[in-house]
């Protein structure tokens, strides 16, 4: 379909939560509230889950997950004569699961170049293994950008326990965002980010191989490719915190954060600390 989404799922040692990630991706094909479904947008998902050399079974849960909806979709049409239908649920529209395998370890940012350099469609989002959406996140998403022509977007999410239940702490997000605005604020979130790629260029959005590469890959779109992002102020994902997670190792944040105003961006040393006291503030604020 002319409006598929492609969603990147890296993937390592994620077999507690994997199951649940894609349910919640799968779940966007459902109206939400009465309102237009994805179909009624004639749009379709792919899923993209790279492994990244996952050592707890994370492939064979995933093997597992796809054919348990193969089965669902097979007893649907069992009285169905269109034996095309038969062929299974996930390697058809409307949803799509394609797990792909780094031949080598190569992180977060390595695991996500992989999928970005297979996806299909028009649009690409990011979902972490142990995130959720809620229902009707893409809809919204794409009715956002299609309202502001935007080439990328992000959302504001909400933070969730080990369990991924929200803890009622949700972080807030401006309507725009330019190169020097993020510098100070790095609220954008890698599971709420969808790019337009009739704007963009795979080129454009591949990971760099540095700590923080999420907000070191934002700041450099916004600043060589795009002068501004798009964010709808919605709380549309759960983001897990808990130990050993994808997302959950913020230890090193600060020092990440100032290497890449130093090292990343070439930043003057009062230009880096003027920065740096702003993003200290509002980091702290998102977490209390």
């Amino acid at each position: 379909m002319k409006n598929r989404v492609s969603v990147i799922i890296p993937a390592y040692n994620c077999a507690d939560y994997i199951e649940e990630t894609l349910d919640s991706v799968i779940a966007q094909r459902e109206s939400d509230a009465g309102k237009l479904s994805l179909s009624d947008r004639e749009s379709d998902i792919e899923i993209i889950v790279v492994d990244d050399g996952s050592a707890d079974g994370t492939p064979d849960i995933i093997g597992c997950y796809v054919n348990r909806r193969n089965e669902k979709v097979r007893e649907e049409f069992a009285s169905d004569k269109n034996v095309s239908k038969l062929t299974g649920y996930v390697n058809r529209t409307p949803v799509r699961i394609i797990l792909l395998n780094n031949t080598e370890v190569k992180g977060a940012a390595g695991a996500r170049n992989t999928g970005i350099k297979a996806a299909t469609g028009r649009y690409i989002a990011f979902l972490d293994s142990d995130d959720r959406w809620r229902p009707g996140k893409l809809q919204k998403q794409l009715c956002f950008m299609d309202e502001r022509k935007a080439a990328f977007s992000f959302t504001g999410y909400e933070f969730a326990d080990a369990l991924c239940r929200g803890t009622g702490n949700i972080v807030r997000v401006p309507e725009t965002i330019s190169y020097k605005e993020a510098l100070k604020n790095t609220t954008i979130f890698t599971s709420t980010v969808m790019f337009d790629m009739e704007k963009l260029k795979k080129e454009d959005i591949l990971f760099p191989a540095v700590e923080s590469e999420d907000t070191a890959n934002w700041w450099k779109i916004l600043r060589s490719k795009i002068s501004y992002a798009y964010g709808l102020d919605e709380a549309l994902t759960l983001y897990r915190r808990g130990g050993g997670t994808l997302s959950s190792n913020k230890a090193r944040a600060v020092k990440r954060v100032w290497n890449l105003y130093r090292r990343v961006e070439k930043l003057s040393l009062p230009y880096s600390l003027y920065c740096f006291m702003f993003y200290a503030v509002r980091a702290v604020k998102r977490r209390v």
